[in-house]
């Protein structure tokens, strides 16, 4: 069952996310836990358009995947444990530290570009 789901991010721009529950119920905690984290996501990425959660339970185990597109960007992070709390909470770390990954990459090609050698006096 997907179900969409907007939110207004930090920035005031209008974030679209899907829910998916493969052989689960995705529940009012988890969305908030969703949300909480993918806010903490925005904040360290540029201009967050959509993401999409899927949350899938197989007997014991409960995985959980989220993808953020961001400015070009996709972020992708698939965690397992025996808790969809837990799952979740991981997924959304993981994510985090790709956009603070990519964002330090970046900022490191902006803040130092390569020198220019100056023409020769002739």
């Amino acid at each position: 069952m997907a179900a969409v789901a907007g939110y207004r991010t930090t920035k005031g721009q209008l974030m679209n996310v899907e829910y998916t529950g493969r052989q689960t119920v995705v529940t009012a905690k988890l969305k908030a836990q969703s949300e909480a984290g993918l806010a903490r996501v925005e904040k360290v990425a540029n201009r967050c358009t959509s993401a999409h959660v899927i949350l899938t339970e197989d007997k014991y185990r409960m995985i959980a995947e989220v993808t953020v597109q961001c400015r070009g960007e996709q972020l992708v992070a698939k965690c397992e444990s025996t808790e969809m709390e837990t799952a979740l909470h991981d997924a959304l770390q993981k994510v985090e530290i790709q956009a603070v990954k990519h964002k330090d990459k970046f900022a490191t090609v902006r803040d130092h570009p390569k020198a220019i050698p100056a023409p020769d006096a002739i």
